[in-house]
């Protein structure tokens, strides 16, 4: 509502933030329902599902915006999805059962400085993309990089932690699991920033035509999501691997052949990417939430969101890091957007690719869940 009655862009910048803030606790919020509502083998459905649900939105979101749009009553598509979030809440009220741990929830402070430790290296790491000079660039990266140490280091010291205390741990399946949902992230994002842009600019795309061109990898990840998500025995770990893998193809696809094109020889690539993450991403999140340690188990399921999230704004600042040094920062003239379109994309590879490498080692790992169920002699 507050978007619905801005004044300037400036108000709707601001107040985008605090809907972002709510859509940020939907999200975390639904992992955890999701592992406290159903037994552990649907999980991988119900994931399903929920992608699902979000390549809906995608599709039909710009189209109902595009429809208030060119009536001149844009603030009525704001009013709209305000409405929406009331019958959400009352949906809420009256089918979610109380929670008996809500109020100890609640008492527990809110983890500001944390937060704007992620915020504030999203933000180093933004601001490196546009400034000058490589002593500078460096110096902001290197301060990215310290403030997720440090955040890191007193979230695990933390009496109410926002990550479980193995998070990112190469030795453990909810660690290594996270460090997949955030490489996955990190290569998925810059797809819709960026390739937009460069259909537009270097073939002539109508935006809405665009737009659409990139809906196909949300349509890719939820039709992957569906497909797989009732495989069994070796096919969950065998995905892991894979789907990463052809994340990584998808994008050096959608580098090499942006500039000569044709268009139709992008839908397969795209596609690919879209396709890659949603064939392994609900079984790394199986494998982040079935391995958390005692007591940790809505903490890492909470946790996938966060790092999803992150990795997201990650993927955008680097890509945004990329295309300025490929010249984006001084205009759109062909040069600078013929560089930046193939750069971008395959600059962002080793992402995926690195996610590959470590779900190897997630499938050398045993479960957590499936270690404790065996007697003494079997986990030795």
């Amino acid at each position: 509502m507050l978007c619905a009655c801005a004044r300037s862009i400036g108000f709707v910048i601001a107040e985008r933030f605090v809907q972002g803030l709510g859509g940020g606790l939907l999200s975390a919020l639904a992992y955890v329902l999701v592992r406290n509502a159903f037994p552990e083998p649907l999980w991988p459905k119900v994931f399903g599902l929920l992608a699902g649900v979000w390549s809906v939105t995608v599709l039909t979101g710009p189209l109902i915006g595009g429809v208030f749009a060119s009536y001149g009553h844009w603030r009525g598509a704001f009013v709209m999805v305000a409405g929406i979030g009331c019958l959400l809440a009352a949906g809420a009220l009256f089918t979610l059962p109380a929670d008996r741990w809500s109020e100890e929830a609640v008492s527990r402070t809110f983890p500001a400085g944390r937060v704007a430790l992620i915020c504030g290296a999203i933000a180093l790491l933004s601001a490196a993309s546009i400034a000058t000079g490589l002593a500078l660039k460096a110096m902001l990266i290197t301060a990215t990089v310290v403030a997720f140490v440090v955040m890191m280091r007193t979230d695990r010291r933390a009496a109410a932690p926002l990550l479980p205390s193995d998070a990112f741990s190469l030795w453990s399946g909810t660690g290594a699991g996270l460090w997949m949902v955030l490489l996955m992230s990190v290569g998925y994002s810059p797809l819709a920033i960026y390739a937009p842009l460069f259909l537009q600019r270097m073939h002539g795309v109508s935006p809405l035509g665009a737009g659409y061109m990139v809906a196909l990898a949300s349509l890719a990840w939820t039709t992957a999501a569906l497909s797989v998500a009732s495989l069994s025995e070796e096919w969950p770990s065998r995905l892991i691997v894979i789907g990463p893998s052809a994340m990584g193809v998808g994008l050096a696809g959608v580098g090499v052949l942006m500039a000569p094109g044709p268009v139709a020889a992008l839908i397969l690539p795209i596609a690919m990417i879209g396709a890659g993450i949603g064939a392994a991403w609900a079984f790394v999140l199986q494998r982040v939430m079935s391995g958390a340690k005692s007591g940790e188990e809505n903490i890492a399921a909470a946790s996938a969101a966060t790092v999803q999230q992150a990795g997201i704004a990650l993927g955008a600042a680097t890509a945004g890091l990329v295309a300025n040094a490929s010249g984006l920062d001084g205009g759109l003239d062909p040069g600078s957007v013929l560089r930046a379109s193939l750069w971008v994309p395959l600059a962002l590879v080793a992402a995926p690719v690195a996610a590959g490498g470590i779900g190897v080692r997630l499938n050398l790992m045993v479960p957590r869940s499936f270690e404790q169920g065996l007697p003494a002699a079997g986990r030795d």
